[in-house]
């Protein structure tokens, strides 16, 4: 029995912060009935990530909408807005991602809610929370990077700023409003009342830079600087970089330059004693250079054995091939309703050993309708 079997969660949240959240509380075991307009759904259905159309979808709406029912209801209807009105009755969780104020209007708030359900999780993500001067901007993945100095800290120095190549801030934010989630569902078994869970992508992204921001805070105020080539992290000196070999890439984290000099057999390194912050775009440069002559297997062969934190630079496809990858039997298939069935990635929490799957693809717009309306009458 997976840990939150028996738990309803209505989720009325789209494109990938609050979706993401409800598909691991989907993949511990709840139950997770998505909530759709008519005729369009989720925006993410025919938000293309590339050119990849599966089964008439785009494959993000397939990856964190799988293992979720649909239910298709037009809010602004007033015996659709009736029928969710009951299923919100029965709920254990209640979640959007939609702007302040939108669930208010249409009579969906948490006070409109827990009016009828005293004991309900009511959970939401915004863009900036309740900002005065941001509040009504759109809560995108690449603005909030932009707007919280997180595209400072990838690249090199005279690269300007660099976005991550993942909408890392929706992610934090559906991680965050999940453990919000699960914190609310323990206070309720225990004292048998409910909650509201909020979360802001702008926290989130803030929160997620807690290393480099106590850093900024306690170091006068002095903006991290990247190093001119190299750069893996603004606040650690060399080696700590990706460095290209004569045929592919190494990463290096932390480690002793002088005992990198010996390992290595790179006497221009030997000038540098200690691992002097201020000296590392020098020992970088060096390191690139030296790193270049041989092999990424023939330096792993030296450095692994003496303990030196490094590893290959995989892509997809050699990842894939690994067979510490294969282990993980991280893989699985899921079928839709129309028997349609793609590979995706399975839930990365194991509790006691177990490893959590399930094989029901993401739903098809309003597929479980009927279902959910027999239950409810």
């Amino acid at each position: 029995m997976k840990p939150l079997e028996d738990y309803l969660i209505v989720d009325f949240s789209q494109f990938l912060s609050g979706p993401s959240a409800s598909l691991r509380l989907a993949d511990l075991g709840a139950r997770v009935i998505k909530i759709e307009k008519p005729g369009t759904g989720d925006i993410c259905r025919t938000l293309y990530t590339s050119d990849l159309i599966m089964n008439g979808e785009s494959s993000i709406f397939h990856t964190i909408n799988r293992n979720k029912e649909s239910f298709a209801a037009d809010f602004k209807d007033a015996a659709d807005l009736k029928i969710i009105m009951k299923l919100l009755a029965k709920a254990d969780v209640v979640m959007h991602n939609f702007r302040p104020d939108v669930m208010k209007r249409i009579g969906l708030s948490y006070e409109d809610v827990k009016a009828i359900n005293p004991k309900v999780v009511y959970a939401e993500i915004s863009g900036y929370g309740n900002h005065p001067d941001l509040k009504d901007k759109p809560g995108q993945d690449l603005l909030l990077q932009s707007m919280t100095a997180l595209t400072w800290l990838t690249g090199n120095q005279n690269d300007g700023p660099v976005a991550m190549g993942l909408s890392i801030v929706d992610m934090l934010a559906g991680a965050h409003l999940a453990q919000g989630i699960l914190a609310a569902l323990y206070r309720k078994t225990v004292n048998n009342s409910g909650a509201l869970v909020q979360v802001s992508m702008l926290e989130s992204a803030i929160d997620f830079q807690f290393e480099t921001i106590t850093t900024f805070f306690n170091d006068g105020g002095e903006l991290p600087v990247r190093t001119k080539s190299n750069n893996a992290h603004a606040y650690l000196g060399a080696p700590y970089g990706i460095y290209k070999t004569n045929d592919g890439f190494l990463a290096l984290a932390m480690g002793s330059i002088p005992v990198l000099a010996q390992l290595l057999k790179c006497d221009a390194l030997l000038q540098f004693p200690e691992n002097k912050f201020g000296l590392r775009d020098k020992i970088k440069k060096v390191l690139a250079t030296h790193l270049k002559t041989q092999s990424t297997d023939y330096w792993l062969a030296i450095l692994e054995p003496a303990d030196i934190w490094c590893a290959k630079v995989l892509n997809y496809q050699e990842l894939f091939e690994e067979e510490g990858f294969k282990i993980l039997d991280f893989v699985q298939k899921v079928t839709m309703g129309d028997g349609y069935s793609y590979e995706t990635t399975r839930c990365p929490i194991k509790i006691d050993g177990e490893i959590f799957k399930s094989s029901k693809g993401s739903p098809k717009l309003g597929e479980h309708n009927e279902k959910i309306l027999k239950e409810l009458m």
